[in-house]
C-alpha cells in the first residue's frame, strides 16, 4: 500500500473506479464487477454517469472515417470454408486480451487525455450500428458509437480476422468501451462484430449474424 492509497478516501476510491470504466481501461472482470455494482448502487452509478458526460465531447472533433461495405465478403470468410491454413499468429493474442491496460494517475486528473488515432470504422455512417476502433500504440480500444445493445439473451462479440485465418474473438461488447493490449495495428486485417448468445459463441467461431464490420488501416 503507497502513501497515496492510504490518503484517499473511499470516495476517491470511487471516483478512480468509476472513471476507467468510462475510459475502458478495466479488464472483463473488473468491468463485469462494476457493472453490477452499478445497478445497486444509486451513488457510484451516478459518479459513472458524471465521467460519461465529462468525457462526452472528446470525439466531436474527430470526422467520421468512410468505410467500404465489406459486409458480403466478411459472411462468406467467417461462414463459409475453413481456411487450408493458418498462421501461428495467435499465441500471444490470448495473453494480451487478458493483460491490463493503462491506469488513471490520479483523482485530481481534470482534463483527460486526446483519443488515441482512429484506424477502423466497423459499418457505414448511415448504418444504424456503428463501432470505432481506435489504438494508442499499446491498447486497441473499441467503442459502440452509434445503436444500442444486443436483445436481452445475446451479446456483441468483437472477431479480427487475418488473411487466410479464421476468426479470433478479441472479447464481449457492452456499453463499456472494449480495451485489449495489442502492441501493434495490423494493417489489412478485418475488425468483425457478431451477434451471439449471452456469454459468446460457444464454439470459438461466429454463428450468428455480422452486424458490422471494417479493415483496420495503419496510421
Amino acid at each position: 500500500m503507497t502513501s497515496d492509497d492510504l490518503a484517499m478516501t473511499p470516495q476517491d476510491k470511487d471516483d478512480v473506479l468509476a472513471a476507467e470504466y468510462v475510459l475502458g481501461v478495466l479488464d472483463l472482470p473488473e468491468r463485469l464487477s462494476v457493472e453490477t455494482r452499478a445497478k445497486t448502487d444509486t451513488a457510484f452509478a451516478a459518479r459513472i454517469t458524471a465521467w460519461e458526460n465529462r468525457l462526452a465531447d472528446l470525439n466531436g472533433g474527430f470526422a467520421e472515417a468512410p468505410a467500404p461495405n465489406l459486409l458480403p465478403q466478411i459472411e462468406a470468410r467467417l461462414f463459409g470454408t475453413p481456411a487450408p491454413r493458418r498462421r501461428p499468429l495467435f499465441g500471444w493474442l490470448a495473453g494480451a486480451i487478458a493483460a491490463a491496460a493503462v491506469a488513471i494517475a490520479a483523482v485530481a486528473l481534470l482534463v483527460p487525455p486526446a483519443p488515441a488515432p482512429l484506424v477502423a470504422t466497423l459499418g457505414a455512417e448511415a448504418d444504424p450500428l456503428r463501432f470505432e476502433a481506435r489504438h494508442d500504440g499499446q491498447t486497441l480500444v473499441v467503442t459502440r458509437v452509434a445503436g444500442t445493445p444486443a436483445p436481452a439473451g445475446q451479446v456483441q462479440e468483437l472477431w479480427i480476422i487475418a488473411p487466410d485465418a479464421a476468426p479470433v474473438s478479441l472479447g464481449l461488447l457492452t456499453d463499456a468501451p472494449l480495451a485489449v493490449a495489442y502492441p501493434d495495428t495490423p494493417e489489412g486485417w478485418t475488425l468483425a462484430v457478431s451477434l451471439e448468445p449471452e456469454g459468446g459463441s460457444p464454439t470459438g467461431a461466429p454463428t450468428g449474424p455480422v452486424l458490422a464490420a471494417g479493415t483496420i488501416t495503419d496510421l
